[in-house]
């Protein structure tokens, strides 16, 4: 693709947005970067473009003229709805993000790992298989390192491995993966996606352009996930209930994998050290995407017995006078919030809220009244938290963040557990998720000063 004189518009200039604009610029394009927030706002990214040739349009709520554009590429936090893109819509100029940008530029097998939770742990463990395995994967997309930046380094790598989201998907119609997992659909980002049944087709839309040689993989105990197997693709399911005639499953206290091949391997549960049996999941997805792409089973062994779960995902703190304190910031949905409450089987002293997703939070109330002793709530959402789970545990709303801590603590006996798991995103009290359990796990600390 040649992009060189195209006149290209870059909307947002986070993470993302800087990386596609200074991608554009070195393939010779005319770039110009927009962005709601004011200059001012905007030192640190300004300074990553300078030197660039980068034009500026900041601080305005939309860009001027966005027609006259030849491409207009758009930053995951930007909804390809938003009312000013109708005009250059009419006028035929392609929209796009990050990941169908880099598309036309991939020259090496992908393996893509999406799913409403679960995402970054997978992919995570799938670059460390390979690698184990001796081969060479680039890890990064939504997970963190922007695929744009990986793409000077091909030569160097035999796998893309990237973490991609739904806001990723909606954008990139020509993407396509060599091989791709969809890990689990729960209720999320309904603010964004007009009902759930158009969030659960923006994940799918992972495997879309896979031919019959390509992977797909599915979570058998999903059952939105579980009825996707539809298409050319090959199929390998997992499923932590039931044993299956090809993928991944439990048994006799080891993950089964058998592969078309015929291949069949075992890895004991007594050398994986993730709690949760959604983390279970996630390693059998992440064993099924790396062996189809050529790891060995004895060093995916080795690499499972040390592989250690990214920070804020049901992270044990400490324990303070015989409570645990768990740190889950990164459980921003229901789903994420379920899945750490089922893992706990002594009394639970919760701490929610946060900026609300339009989820349905009444979901939780079958967890929340069995597992839960006290709900302790903050931020945006805590007085609506509190009417839709009025009467199912003690209820506390607190007045900010340390106050939620110090009064989960005094809530607390021994055998108890402090859970963070906000169901909620960060950005009312917080920059993102991982600011939040940092504070949290600060906070727990002054706690256990205190106590000594």
């Amino acid at each position: 693709m040649d992009l060189k004189g195209k006149k290209t518009l870059v909307v947002g200039l986070a993470r993302t947005g800087v990386a596609m604009a200074r991608f554009l610029a070195v393939k010779g394009a005319l770039v110009t970067v927009t962005d709601q927030a004011p200059a001012a706002e905007l030192t640190e990214p300004r300074w990553d473009i300078q030197g660039f040739g980068i034009n500026e349009e900041l601080g305005v709520p939309q860009p001027s003229n966005p027609a006259e554009y030849d491409l207009i590429l758009l930053s995951p936090g930007v909804p390809p709805e938003a009312p000013w893109l109708a005009e250059a819509r009419q006028a035929g100029v392609p929209i796009w993000g990050e990941l169908e940008l880099a598309s036309h530029f991939i020259s090496i097998p992908t393996i893509a790992v999406t799913g409403t939770n679960g995402k970054t742990t997978t992919t995570m463990l799938v670059g460390k298989l390979l690698e184990g395995s001796g081969l060479r994967p680039l890890v990064g997309g939504n997970i963190g390192t922007p695929l744009v930046s990986l793409l000077s380094r091909q030569h160097e790598a035999d796998f893309l491995v990237l973490e991609v989201s739904s806001f990723q998907l909606d954008t990139a119609p020509h993407f396509h993966a060599w091989a791709a997992a969809l890990l689990n659909i729960t209720p999320d980002h309904l603010d964004r996606y007009a009902d759930y049944e158009a969030y659960a087709a923006s994940k799918a839309a992972v495997f879309q352009g896979q031919t019959a040689e390509d992977l797909k993989v599915l979570n058998n105990d999903d059952p939105l996930v579980r009825n996707l197997n539809h298409g050319p693709q090959r199929v390998y399911r997992f499923s932590s209930r039931e044993k299956l005639s090809l993928g991944a499953w439990l048994e006799n206290g080891d993950i089964r994998v058998r592969l078309d091949s015929g291949q069949e391997e075992h890895f004991p549960l007594h050398h994986i050290f993730m709690p949760g049996n959604h983390n279970l999941e996630n390693v059998m997805a992440a064993l099924l995407l790396a062996l189809n792409a050529g790891a060995f089973p004895e060093a995916c062994r080795e690499v499972l017995a040390r592989f250690q779960l990214p920070p804020h995902r049901l992270e044990w703190v400490t324990r303070i006078n015989g409570v645990d304190f768990y740190d889950d910031s990164k459980g921003t949905n229901v789903g994420a919030v379920a899945r750490s409450l089922s893992f706990f089987n002594q009394p639970v002293i919760l701490i929610a809220g946060g900026r609300d997703k339009d989820s349905d939070f009444s979901l939780l109330s079958p967890l929340i009244r069995e597992k839960v002793k006290a709900l302790v709530l903050v931020g945006e959402t805590r007085k609506h938290l509190a009417r839709v789970w009025d009467g199912l545990a003690p209820i506390y709303l607190a007045a900010d963040f340390p106050d939620a801590v110090a009064r989960a603590w005094k809530l607390a006996c021994p055998g108890d557990v402090v859970l963070l798991s906000p169901a909620c995103a960060s950005f009312d009290m917080f920059r993102d998720y991982a600011h939040r359990g940092e504070t949290f796990q600060r906070l727990v600390r002054e706690v256990r000063h205190a106590a000594a």
